[in-house]
This record gives C-alpha cells, sequence and structure tokens, in this order.
C-alpha cells in the first residue's frame, strides 16, 4: 500500500471532494450493481486526472482519506492503480469499432552478484527473443503485446499514477499498431546494491471480454493453478539465457508476469530474502571469513516521529568483535506489515491456527539470516528516525551501540571489490 504525502492541504478541492464522495459510495453501496455504476464514474474521473497529468489531486484525496477514512483510501487506491495500469481502446477496423481491453504487465526479475547489475536498454534481437517468449508461453490465443524496449530498475519505472497512465496507453497503441517504442533517451541512475529487482514492461492486448493470458482460455481454466505454473515454468526456461545476457555475472530468478503493481509489490517483498544471502556471501568472499564472523545488527526505522509506526528495518553488518558498521541492507515493510506480523485479517481468515504460524518481520529476517550462517545478533528496541548520509544518500545503520554511522568497508578491503551501500 503506497503510503500519502504528509503535507496534504486540509481544504480539498472539487476534483479532489468528487473523489472522495465516489469512493465513499463505493464503500456503502449495497449491491454489486449499484457498486458497479459508482466504480464506473471513479474510473471516468481519474481518467480525466490522469490523463491531463493531475497526480496532485489524486495525491491529496488520498492523503484526505487514508487521516480520515481508510476504508474509502483503500476503495481510491485500488481504483487509481487499476485505472493507471490497465483501460479499454477503440480501434476502428474497417469502419466499425473494436474494443480492445490493455493492461500493463511487469515481468520481475530477482538479480543478485558481487559486481553491478545492468539496467537500461535492451539490444534489438534479445527485445525480440523475450517478446516471442513472452506471447508463446504467457498469452492467451487472439492477445497482442507490445515490451518496452528497457530493462527497468526501480528507479526506471514510472514514479507516479500519471506516468504509469502514460505508459501503458503507449505500449497500447504500440502492441496494436505493431509498432516498436524508442529507447528513452536517458533513464535515470540507479543506486547499486547487491540484490535488486529488474523488470520487463509490457502492455496486453485483447478484444474487450477475451482472456488476454492463457490460463484464461476457456479449455484451460479448469486447471488454471496448474496452466499458471506452467506459464511461469515455459517462461522461465525460455527466457533465462536471454536475461542472463541482459545481466552479465548476476545470479537471476524469474517470476511470474503479472499485472504491473501486484508484480511489483511482490518483488519487493521476495527481493528482500535475496538482499540478505547477498550480503553475506559479499562480506565472507571479499574479507575471506566465515559467516559466524559476522554479527548483525538490526533496527527499526521510520520516516518521522520515532515512535511513529515503523516503515523499514535496517540491518547493519559488523565483524563479530569489532563496533564498526562494514555494510547494510534494508528490510522496507509494506502494505499491513509491522513489527507484530501479520495483520489482523489474514489471521481471521487463517483461523486459530494461524495464530501458530504467525510470524513477525524481525522473526524473517533473523530466519534468513541464521540461514545464511549469521548468529550473533543484536536487536535495538528503539525506533529511529529514517536518516541518510548527506554527501551520498546512502541510508545510515545502527551500530551495535545504538549510534546511526555511515556503513564503510574496512580500509584494507582488497582492491577490485565493489562498494555498495
Amino acid at each position: 500500500m503506497r503510503r500519502p504525502s504528509k503535507d496534504s492541504s486540509h481544504k480539498l478541492s472539487a476534483d479532489s471532494q468528487r473523489l472522495v464522495t465516489l469512493a465513499q459510495a463505493i464503500v456503502q453501496a449495497a449491491s454489486r450493481v449499484e457498486e458497479r455504476s459508482w466504480e464506473h464514474s471513479l474510473d471516468t474521473q481519474l481518467q480525466k486526472l490522469l490523463k491531463s497529468g493531475h497526480q496532485d489531486t489524486v495525491d491529496t484525496t488520498l492523503a484526505s482519506l487514508f487521516k480520515d477514512d481508510l476504508n474509502a483510501y483503500d476503495v481510491l487506491m485500488d481504483c487509481v492503480e487499476a485505472v493507471s495500469e490497465s483501460t479499454v481502446v477503440t480501434q476502428d477496423e474497417d469502419g466499425v469499432a473494436q474494443r480492445y481491453d490493455v493492461l500493463l504487465v511487469a515481468a520481475p526479475i530477482l538479480a543478485w552478484t558481487r559486481f553491478s547489475i545492468a539496467s537500461g536498454p535492451m539490444p534489438g534481437e534479445l527485445l525480440t527473443t523475450l517478446s516471442a517468449h513472452f506471447g508463446a508461453h504467457l498469452l492467451a490465443d487472439g492477445a497482442k503485446m507490445a515490451m518496452a524496449p528497457t530493462l527497468y530498475s526501480i528507479d526506471q519505472l514510472p514514479r507516479s499514477h500519471a506516468e504509469t497512465y502514460a505508459k501503458t496507453n503507449k505500449l497500447a497503441q504500440a502492441a496494436l499498431k505493431g509498432t516498436l517504442l524508442k529507447t528513452e533517451a536517458k533513464p535515470p541512475e540507479t543506486a547499486p546494491f547487491l540484490a535488486d529487482t529488474r523488470y520487463l514492461l509490457v502492455a496486453v492486448v485483447a478484444p474487450a471480454g477475451a482472456p488476454l493470458f492463457r490460463w484464461q482460455m476457456p479449455a484451460l481454466q479448469a486447471r488454471f493453478v496448474e496452466e499458471r505454473t506452467a506459464a511461469l515454468e515455459q517462461w522461465r526456461e525460455q527466457a533465462t539465457p536471454s536475461v542472463t545476457r541482459l545481466l552479465p555475472g548476476c545470479g537471476i530468478e524469474l517470476l511470474l508476469p503479472e499485472a504491473y503493481y501486484v508484480a511489483c509489490r511482490d518483488a519487493d517483498k521476495l527481493i528482500r530474502p535475496v538482499s540478505v544471502r547477498a550480503a553475506v556471501h559479499y562480506l565472507t568472499h571479499t574479507l575471506t571469513l566465515e559467516p559466524s564472523e559476522l554479527r548483525a545488527v538490526i533496527a527499526g526505522f521510520s520516516e518521522e516521529a520515532a515512535e511513529g509506526q515503523i516503515d523499514e528495518y535496517r540491518v547493519g553488518f559488523t565483524l563479530r568483535q569489532s563496533p564498526e558498521v562494514i555494510y547494510g541492507i534494508v528490510w522496507p515493510l509494506y502494505g499491513q506489515e509491522d513489527e507484530d506480523g501479520t495483520p489482523v485479517e489474514g489471521l481471521l481468515q487463517a483461523g486459530i491456527a494461524g495464530l501458530d504460524k504467525q510470524k513477525t518481520p524481525i522473526d524473517e529476517i533473523l530466519e534468513h539470516l541464521n540461514a545464511a550462517g549469521v548468529t550473533l545478533v543484536k536487536r535495538h528496541n528503539e525506533r529511529y528516525v529514517a536518516e541518510f548520509c548527506d554527501d551520498c544518500g546512502a541510508p545510515l545503520f545502527a551500530d551495535p551501540a545504538g549510534e546511526l554511522v555511515h556503513a564503510e568497508m574496512p580500509e584494507d578491503t582488497p582492491q577490485g571489490s565493489e562498494h555498495f551501500h
């Protein structure tokens, strides 16, 4: 769940107030017919705002609802994500207006390395090959697609709903016309990490009401779970050689391509344990030591006041007998995750048995540290304000004494080792 800006105005504009009214009407709808009617009105209003680039109106409304009406906030967030990642396009074909459903799909790639993880423009031959495999193994018969010619880092993805809306429509037109998009002139630089996610972006287009993916096809619906699994296996088998060429020197894992926001959120969560393993692997090989010779220091961080909700955990690594933090990783929390673990709603759905299975983020971090061989762990109960280095922007980590410090590799680190924050 994307958190809204903290500095929104108290007085809402007419457009914002209309969004509030429609979101609240959906919450209070007493039937599916009424709910769909309100949703149609909200979608139409959001399309107008996103098409004209009025992201500030959407953000202000979300911020207001986040504070005053969480149910309406969830409704509006779901709707604005849906409107920005999907649409209906009408195209004239021999004098007949043909309607097409469009969905922006992200194909996440988990990557880890001791060196650097590439991003940016893709060679034409690899774009063609990956597009062919995507269409052959994932799409329903009759669906079309267009893949952006860029391997995206998270810093290079659309940064707002309005930008996502524009990307969805631009790729949709390319899919319908059978044209290729031009590579972006100068994509933003991305921060170097030992483990990070890369993304392929694809617009999938099908006649209105027709299936987009293989597992939606009528003949395969009865076994859609098996078909999704088979599609992922085929995508991994066929696309991995091409992705390996795009990401030399990296270990990789391809995830199932899905709707843009769901795919990005799933990848954000799945890269976290990979980051732990990559950090331990990097430190043990660079400094020629065993995982048991490392210590991990875990602390919770909030965006503002230290007593606020924890937004992320930061894990600093030191040598076992030394107080200096030599490396660190960030374990962000998403949606309704918090230091207490599984949300109450999830436990209710799981029943009483869910209580025994409840796992907090700290439990997960400890589990992955121990699995990597790091057994000495210091946890600070104090909540820190998320601070960053003024010079390089790297996050600061808590040392064993509880002081926030910059992670710095030892001065005698062998030459040629990559230095990551």
